[in-house]
């Protein structure tokens, strides 16, 4: 065998695998204990890598660097696996997930073809399916896994483009034919601008529609803005729904979105990367049953499913017009294979030629929990989350603001009146103590020119203790600003 720099043996091998996941397991028993955040700047945290900027000339040992590692990342991390990990829409990982990475990493396929990932291809379709089973989309879609929810979206908006145009966007671009219009609502997450950049329609093309009381799209409006826009001379072609909006959980009239969509011929998209999994749920919202309507769908494993970063998942009704908006044929690629039994090659499905093993995170999670354990999991943190907008109510000194699925937002009010920017400075000013401070880590949100303390459980970690913390810690906070005022 060849003296290579870069190989283990497998005696070093299992050395330092051994002695890494023990590290690993020492640091989740002893997760909740910690702080949830570094209190470090960029400038401190760059010093502890060291100031050089130049790769070294020799190697070092694996073994020390493998510890180095372990204690760099382990002590300067912000942990959103722990249990008063409140900041956003990231989950606690499932400990399989992690070993699962390590697997996948170790037989390293490439899932671009099939050939060169003939079990892995198949596990991700089979991840595919639960997915969408698990969702109560039809099973017989086409989809794969990508990066996250902005690339999930896109690559069903780039689905969407083509089959909607009524051109050949391929050759022609967007701009061969009438200018294409999407609709949203005012609290769609940013992925929609990104892709309207990306896929070269313009965040003009984005038309924001009015939400009503409850910040979900208002079909009304909706339905006023189409029809403008094609009197005006546009191409209507796009409606998105958001199943669980990022700010406050708030779900779209996915129902009506989808009717409308079908007596407009328009595409129906929802944006589920938060939301879709609680269509598990017995009691799951009404709105999610029509998640099965929609043209197409984008979930996001690494947020409700619990799987290790990366995970997202495109799911579009029609596996034909998904592959024909990616597929490409060189002559230097020959994986066809069999015509009677033709393989899935993931890089005429999206965006990426080579493709990493996310599926495998994926499919051992799904198969530890099952689908009474995600509505076990789901359903304990939307009950958490209750229980936070039930204790908020019973506070003097705070002010609920909304609560949907597995978020609530409220503010600091004090006992003194204020007017409303003072309270958005203070509650701004609170929410960076908080996380500066390590304890617990919510994030914000903004509603109604309100600056809110957001606070969002997706983490099977996560107990009512730690709900008070939150709960009691900002009003401790808001309670020391307002004497130092």
């Amino acid at each position: 065998m060849r003296n290579s720099p870069a190989e283990l043996s497998p005696a070093d091998f299992r050395a330092i695998g051994h002695d890494l996941v023990d590290r690993v397991a020492d640091f989740l028993a002893t997760l909740p204990n910690r702080p949830v955040a570094p209190a470090l700047n960029p400038r401190a945290m760059h010093a502890r890598l060291g100031t050089s900027d130049s790769v070294p000339t020799k190697g070092e040992d694996a073994s020390n660097i493998a510890k180095q590692a372990a204690e760099l990342v382990i002590a300067n991390s912000t942990f959103n696996g722990h249990p008063r990990f409140f900041g956003y829409i990231t989950s606690s990982a499932a400990p399989l997930g992690a070993l699962a990475d390590m697997l996948a990493s170790s037989v390293n396929p490439n899932c671009g073809a099939w050939s060169l990932s003939p079990v892995a291809s198949e596990i991700e379709n089979q991840s595919v399916r639960w997915i969408a089973d698990l969702i109560g989309y039809p099973t017989t879609c086409g989809g794969l896994l990508v990066s996250g929810g902005n690339m999930a979206n896109m690559v069903c908006l780039i689905a969407a483009i083509r089959a909607q145009a009524g051109w050949d966007v391929r050759s022609l671009g967007v701009a061969g034919g009438k200018s294409l219009r999407v609709y949203a609502s005012s609290e769609v997450h940013t992925w929609l601008q990104k892709g309207a950049d990306i896929c070269g329609l313009g965040t003009n093309a984005m038309r924001s529609v009015p939400v009503d009381d409850t910040l979900a799209m208002d079909v009304k409006a909706l339905e006023r803005m189409i029809s403008e826009d094609r009197h005006a001379g546009f191409e209507p072609a796009v409606v998105v729904g958001t199943a669980g909006s990022v700010s406050t959980g708030a779900i779209d009239p996915l129902p009506e979105l989808a009717a409308l969509c079908k007596r407009e011929r328009l595409w129906f998209h929802v944006d589920g990367a938060y939301g879709a999994p609680a269509a598990v749920l017995p009691d799951a919202p009404a709105a999610l049953r029509a998640l099965s309507l929609a043209d197409s769908v984008a979930v996001d494993p690494h947020k409700w499913l619990y799987a290790p970063i990366e995970a997202g998942c495109s799911l579009v009704r029609d596996p034909d017009v998904l592959h024909d908006a990616f597929a490409f044929h060189p002559p230097y690629y020959r994986f066809e294979g069999d015509a009677e039994d033709p393989p899935t090659n993931f890089h005429e499905w999206g965006p990426q030629n080579s493709r990493g093993f996310r599926a495998l995170k994926v499919w051992m999670t799904i198969r530890q929990v099952g689908r009474d354990g995600y509505v076990r999991m789901l359903g304990d943190d939307i009950s958490l989350a209750r229980e936070m907008c039930d204790r908020v109510k019973k506070e003097k000194e705070l002010e609920l603001l909304t609560h949907s699925l597995s978020i609530t937002t409220f503010r600091y009010v004090g006992r003194k009146p204020r007017e409303e920017k003072q309270l958005n400075e203070l509650n701004a000013a609170i929410l960076e103590k908080l996380q500066k401070d390590g304890s617990v880590y919510p994030s914000n949100a903004v509603i109604g020119g309100k600056f809110a303390i957001r606070a969002c459980i997706v983490n099977f970690r996560t107990n009512s203790a730690d709900v008070n913390t939150l709960v009691e810690a900002t009003i401790a906070v808001g309670r020391a600003l307002d004497r130092g005022s």
